[in-house]
């Protein structure tokens, strides 16, 4: 999509991604410019009681108490976005940056924070020149919403902090403000507090991880196809009868799509006689829909939560329809956190027993007449046994990412802030998770593809040929030891593309 409203409704995961990762434009629904502007008029004439109000005429966190007299509340909102801009480590990637403020954007399109419309417009305006503040890794403890970060890129629509231009050149947000004809923003009464109390960098990371996820558990179901088939396994255990005796819907969809997937091999035909012995295959083999269907039944639930997140409007104090100021705590970061966490656990398990399908293929006491690690010569080559490693040494990593992030609360501001949910931090291992499972993906479908060669001429499935022969198009078959890290890479990028899942769409139509 080339553009997305941001009106006063929700935003689609597909939006999310289009804006975040395809740099589509954004524009502000008119509708929500009078919602915007109605709930300004509220917080306006607070500003003026002799009582004090949370984040219109006091001080913040456990620094609450303070009443800030009126000309000091400029100050006040400035220093808060300047202090909360606090970040530290290496920087975030761009598409979480623009999540962050798109997400940001749409909580203020809401009408539920009290900020004025021209800041609104600052947020749209900086997402459609590309500008995209520096935030920095570590700083968001996931409650008061993802603080630091969001401070970094409000800090950036005030004209101060450094930024990348559409470029990707390091300037300074007043230069690159200024060539983009972008005026800074003089942050008001509440406003400083409305553009940093969100969840919306953990909120941003989800959508995307969604995204990306979708694609490799698909993906995934492909090469657990061609592991199958090349293992001279049976698809027998794959049958919808049996499949609908344990009716989760993951693993009825993942079963279905190998079903698909193998349909018309040769190679499983050649095996389908009266003096075949073998009963039933290995785990890792017959298994694969109720573990792939299991993490789709999480990204199911994940989506979920994530659409409820979307649909909410997120800011302590909020300014309520019927134009109360009230606080709350819905900035806590609970909900996405589990789900980002239930997310790296699936995708540690879809990696898993990816591996354990790998390794069969390399050992030739279960690998079916297999030259040992599928090697062109075994003992002056070594064929696909490092690669293995490789992957094993991802998969390790992807168990030590699945340990829960949001269990971990730590108290801060003085214990006001006494129990977070450190949603962000399990954001960015998910982040990493999703990598490495693409990875470990793109080295059990070498392997399966080198297999399959080696059955010739036995033919594989027409779906599964046809991913093989994309992969071809990358990575030579077959031969004597080659430099292997550049073959991985092309691998990964023919899985992360979708241009494997096309591939096999291509035969059997969109997989489940």
């Amino acid at each position: 999509m080339q553009s997305v409203t941001v009106g006063t409704g929700p935003l689609t995961l597909d939006e999310v991604v289009a804006v975040a990762r395809a740099g589509a434009a954004v524009r502000l629904d008119p509708e929500s410019e009078s919602a915007i502007a109605a709930s300004r008029k509220v917080v306006e004439a607070l500003a003026q009681d002799v009582v004090a109000h949370y984040g219109v005429s006091t001080g913040f966190g456990a620094l609450a108490i303070r009443h800030i007299p009126t000309d000091r509340r400029v100050t006040l909102q400035r220093h808060l976005v300047r202090s909360h801009a606090a970040g530290a480590g290496p920087e975030v990637e761009r598409e979480v940056v623009r999540a962050l403020l798109l997400l940001r954007l749409s909580t203020l399109a809401t009408g539920h924070t009290g900020v004025r419309p021209e800041t609104a417009r600052a947020y749209a305006a900086l997402l459609n020149a590309g500008i995209t503040p520096v935030v920095r890794e570590h700083g968001s403890l996931g409650c008061s919403g993802d603080l630091a970060p969001l401070a970094s890129c409000a800090l950036a629509v005030m004209g101060e902090g450094e930024v990348r231009d559409a470029d990707g050149r390091l300037l300074l947000a007043a230069d690159a403000l200024a060539a983009a004809g972008i005026d800074p923003v003089e942050l008001r009464e509440k406003e400083g507090l409305a553009l940093i109390n969100g969840t919306d960098g953990m909120l941003g990371m989800l959508a995307l991880a969604c995204a990306d996820l979708r694609l490799l558990l698909r993906t995934a179901d492909v090469t657990a196809a061609m592991s199958v088939e090349a293992q001279l396994g049976t698809d027998a255990a794959f049958a919808a009868d049996l499949q609908a005796l344990r009716p989760h819907p993951g693993q009825s969809d993942s079963a279905a799509n190998l079903r698909a997937l193998l349909a018309d091999s040769a190679i499983m035909a050649s095996h389908r006689t009266p003096d075949c012995t073998r009963v039933q295959d290995a785990y890792s083999l017959r298994c694969a829909p109720q573990v792939h269907g299991a993490a789709r039944d999480t990204l199911a639930h994940a989506e979920l939560v994530a659409s409820r997140e979307l649909a909410s409007a997120i800011d302590n104090p909020v300014v309520t329809t019927d134009g109360r100021v009230e606080s709350n705590g819905n900035f806590h970061g609970a909900p996405v956190g589990y789900v980002l966490d239930f997310l790296a656990v699936a995708a540690a398990d879809v990696a898993s027993i990816a591996e354990r399908r790998t390794d069969r293929f390399l050992d030739i006491a279960r690998s079916h007449g297999l030259p040992a690690f599928l090697a062109d010569d075994p003992g002056v080559d070594s064929g696909y046994m490092i690669a293995q490693y490789t992957q094993a040494a991802i998969v390790s990593e992807l168990k030590r990412l699945a340990v829960p992030a949001s269990v971990d609360s730590i108290p801060s501001s003085a214990m006001q802030e006494d129990h977070v949910s450190m949603g962000w931090s399990a954001a960015r291992k998910l982040r990493r998770a999703v990598e490495g499972l693409t990875r470990v993906v793109a080295i059990e479908l070498l392997t399966a593809a080198r297999a399959l060669d080696l059955r010739a001429p036995l033919a594989p499935a027409p779906a599964t040929a046809v991913v093989r022969e994309g992969l071809r198009a990358v990575v030579a078959g077959p031969g004597p030891d080659r430099y292997l890290a550049p073959e991985i890479d092309a691998a990964t990028a023919y899985v992360a593309s979708g241009a494997a899942l096309a591939a096999a769409e291509s035969v059997v139509g969109p997989l489940r």
